[in-house]
């Protein structure tokens, strides 16, 4: 099975490949997202997780905070 190209995030040309079911294989750490490739300039962004809202925002000192 393969994925349409816009499925897929980038990945750094160094970073593990995961396997189909989203999870590192044993050893390996799982891939990292950069906060900008996720917020794109905006302070926040919704994200639809299970059929739950969650919305991920940045505070004025750089934090991240994830509420439901």
């Amino acid at each position: 099975m393969s994925l349409a190209p816009s499925l897929l995030i980038p990945q750094a040309a160094n970073a593990p490949v995961q396997p189909p079911n989203g999870r590192p294989a044993p050893g390996q750490a799982p891939a990292a997202v950069d906060s900008t490739d996720i917020l794109r300039g905006q302070k926040a962004v919704d994200i639809s997780h299970n059929g739950a809202l969650y919305r991920l925002q940045t505070t004025r000192l750089g934090k991240l905070i994830l509420t439901k």
